[in-house]
C-alpha cells in the first residue's frame, strides 16, 4: 500500500483491530490504540472483540474530546457455538457480518493468530489495496494456528520470546511500515481521567484498607500454593489489612472460603463483573495475584500490583511500565512466600 496514510498525520485511514480474547490478551493489545492515535490522530479505529470483553474497551471509546476507539464490534462466537442450530444464532451472525462491512478498511491488524480471528478479517470489507497483517509464527506459550496466515497479505515474523504488548506493536508497526516502537516508549492503557474517576464499589463486608488476592486461574499449574497464600494473608492481616479473596466459579469459591477460615478478618466477596472489577481494584491498597487477567487489569490501571509467576514465563506478560509493579517467580520457579511478602510490603504504605 502507498504510504500516503502512514506519512501524513492529517490522513484518515480506516483501521480494524482484531483481538477477540481473552481478558489479559485484550488488555495487552490496548497500547496500540494509543500508538495509532499518536501518529494518525484522524484515523478511524474499530475493534472486534468477544462480547464478554466489551467493557474492557469502553473506556477507550472516542467521546467528550478524547479520541480512542471509534467503534467496538462485539463477536459472540462463544455463545453462538452453544446454539448453532437456532435461527436466532444465524441472524446474529449475519448482523455481525453486516457490521464488519459498514466501512471499507485500509488496515486490518490481527494480533491473535487463530483461525477464528483470521475469519473475521476475511468477513470484513476492505479497500482495494488494504493491508491485512497478522502473525507469521507462534510465540512460546501462546496459542497459534498456522492456517490463520492464509487470511493475511502480510505475515509478520516476531521473536519467539516476545512480550504480549511488544508482539502487538510488532504487527502494527509492520502493517503501517513504521519503525518498531522501542520498549522504552512505555505503553499506555487507560485514560488517566478514567482511572482517577473510578468510584468505590459498595460491597457489604468490604473494608478499607484491603488487599486483593487473586489466587485463581484457568490452569491449575499456574496457581500458587495455598500454604503460601496463607502465609501472605496472615502477614497482611497482622498489619491491619483486610485480605479479600475473589473467585470465579464454585471450585474457586471453595478455595477462597477455606483460606478465609485461616486468615483473621479475611473476606470472600460475592461474584463481581468486569465492570465491578475496575472499581474494586482501583480502591485496593494492593493487588497480589497469579498470572491471570484480573491481576493484569490491576497492573494496566497503574495500581500497586504483585504479579506471581509459577508455570508461565515472566517475560510474556510482566508489567514493566510502572514502578509500583513487582514481578516475582518464573516458569518452573514459583516464588517463596517470603519473596511475595517482601514485594507486597515494599508497595504498601
Amino acid at each position: 500500500m502507498s504510504n500516503s496514510f502512514t506519512d501524513n498525520p492529517a490522513a484518515s485511514p480506516k483501521i480494524l483491530l482484531v483481538k477477540l480474547s481473552s481478558l489479559g490478551d485484550v488488555l495487552h493489545n490496548l497500547p496500540i490504540v494509543w500508538d495509532l492515535r499518536r501518529r494518525l490522530p484522524n484515523a478511524q479505529i474499530d475493534w472486534v472483540v468477544e462480547e464478554g470483553y466489551v467493557h474492557l474497551l469502553e473506556p477507550l471509546l472516542t467521546r467528550d474530546g478524547f479520541k480512542g476507539i471509534d467503534h467496538i464490534i462485539p463477536f459472540s462466537l462463544r455463545r453462538w457455538k452453544k446454539s448453532l442450530f437456532k435461527l436466532s444464532t444465524w441472524q446474529q451472525f449475519f448482523a455481525f457480518k453486516r457490521q464488519l462491512q459498514v466501512d471499507q478498511y485500509d488496515y486490518l491488524i490481527e494480533t491473535q493468530g487463530l483461525l477464528k480471528s483470521g475469519l473475521v478479517c476475511a468477513l470484513a470489507d476492505k479497500s482495494k489495496d488494504a493491508v491485512i497483517a497478522g502473525l507469521a509464527n507462534a510465540t512460546q506459550f501462546s496459542g497459534y494456528e498456522p492456517i490463520a496466515r492464509s487470511f493475511y497479505n502480510q505475515s509478520v515474523q516476531v521473536p519467539i520470546d516476545c512480550h504480549a504488548v511488544d508482539r502487538s506493536r510488532w504487527v502494527m508497526c509492520s502493517a503501517l511500515d513504521w519503525q518498531l516502537i522501542d520498549r522504552s516508549d512505555f505503553p499506555m492503557f487507560y485514560p488517566e481521567a478514567f482511572v482517577q474517576a473510578l468510584g468505590e464499589k459498595k460491597i457489604e463486608g468490604l473494608k478499607k484498607p484491603y488487599v486483593l488476592c487473586f489466587h485463581s486461574t484457568a490452569r491449575a499449574a499456574k496457581r500458587w500454593s495455598n500454604q503460601c497464600w496463607l502465609a501472605l494473608g496472615q502477614e497482611l492481616a497482622s498489619r491491619g489489612y483486610q485480605v479479600v479473596l475473589p473467585w470465579g466459579n464454585l471450585a474457586e469459591k471453595a478455595v477462597s472460603e477455606e483460606l478465609a477460615k485461616q486468615i483473621p478478618g479475611a473476606f470472600v466477596p460475592p461474584a463481581f463483573s468486569i465492570e465491578d472489577a475496575f472499581s474494586v481494584i482501583a480502591h485496593a491498597a494492593l493487588t497480589v495475584g497469579v498470572d491471570t487477567g484480573l491481576t493484569h487489569l490491576a497492573a494496566v490501571l497503574g495500581k500497586p500490583t504483585v504479579e506471581i509467576y509459577c508455570d508461565s514465563p515472566r517475560w510474556k506478560t510482566e508489567g514493566y511500565w510502572a514502578k509500583n509493579i513487582r514481578n516475582v517467580g518464573d516458569i518452573g520457579a514459583p516464588p517463596s512466600a517470603v519473596e511475595v511478602i517482601n514485594a507486597s510490603l515494599n508497595l504498601l504504605p
